[in-house]
C-alpha cells in the first residue's frame, strides 16, 4: 500500500456497504473490529504469520461471525434459547464474509485496494484475548484496506482456473486425473517440462502440509469446539 491515508468518508463508505450486505434473516450475524489501535495491528501483523503490511495498512477490519448478540438478547428478553451450534456458526461465517465481500467492492470503487487475511484463524489463544472475543464468536476474515502503489496497479492478477473447471449443472462430480492435469495445465501451471505430480507434491509440501495450515486446523478445531 502506498502511505497515504484513507479519509472518513470513505471508511464510512466502506463499512456503510458492508452493513448493507445481504444477511441471513435480517439478524446481521456479524460484528465488525475497525481497528484502529497501532499496537493491536502490531500485535496482529506478528500472530497473522509475520505479515508487516498488515501493521501499516491504513485501514484494518476484522469481521467476526458472532453468535453471542443474539443469545445475550433472548437471555435479556427471558426467552429461554438453545446454545449456538455449528450450523449457527456457518451461517454467522456466510453473512461475516459477504459483508466483507461488499466492503471490497466498495473500496474499489474507490480506488482502494484490499487483501484479505487468513492467518487470523490460527494461534486461537492469543486472537481472543487480544481481540477479547467471547466464546460464540469466531474472527472469519481480516481485510487491510490502503491505496495501491504504481506497480501493484499494474499487476497482472494471477490466472484462475478456467470456468469449465468452476462451473457445474445440476450435480456435483469429480474430475479424473486427465481433467486435474489438463485444469493446472490450462491455468498455466505446469510450464518448463514441470510435470502434474512434481507441481501437485510441491504445493501440497509449501501450502497443504504446511506448519501454518496445520495450525490453522486446531485453532479453528478450538473454536468450533465450543459450538458443539
Amino acid at each position: 500500500f502506498m502511505q497515504q491515508a484513507i479519509s472518513a468518508e470513505c471508511r464510512a463508505a466502506i463499512i456503510d456497504a458492508a452493513i448493507t450486505a445481504p444477511t441471513a434473516g435480517c439478524q446481521s450475524l456479524y460484528t465488525l473490529l475497525d481497528i484502529t489501535d497501532q499496537e493491536i495491528k502490531d500485535r496482529l501483523a506478528v500472530l497473522c504469520d509475520n505479515q508487516p503490511f498488515i501493521a501499516k495498512a491504513p485501514l484494518v477490519i476484522v469481521f467476526l461471525a458472532d453468535c453471542q448478540r443474539w443469545l445475550d438478547a433472548y437471555e435479556y428478553a427471558g426467552v429461554q434459547a438453545r446454545k449456538p451450534g455449528v450450523g449457527d456458526l456457518t451461517l454467522a461465517i456466510a453473512d461475516a464474509v459477504i459483508a466483507a465481500q461488499n466492503s471490497v467492492v466498495a473500496a474499489e470503487s474507490l480506488g482502494i485496494c484490499s487483501c484479505y487475511i487468513g492467518d487470523i484463524t490460527e494461534n486461537e489463544e492469543e486472537v481472543r484475548e487480544l481481540l477479547a472475543l467471547d466464546d460464540y464468536v469466531y474472527p472469519a476474515a481480516l481485510l487491510v484496506y490502503g491505496y495501491p502503489s504504481e506497480s501493484h496497479a499494474r499487476r497482472k492478477k494471477p490466472a484462475r482456473f478456467n470456468k469449465d473447471y468452476l462451473v457445474q449443472k445440476n450435480q456435483y462430480r469429480r474430475f479424473s486425473k486427465q481433467e486435474h492435469e489438463a485444469m493446472f495445465d490450462k491455468r498455466g501451471d505446469l510450464q518448463h517440462g514441470q510435470t502434474f505430480e512434481h507441481y501437485i507434491e510441491k504445493f501440497c509440501t509449501r501450502k497443504y502440509m504446511s506448519d501454518f495450515s496445520l495450525e490453522m486446523q486446531r485453532s479453528v478445531q478450538k473454536y468450533v469446539d465450543r459450538f458443539e
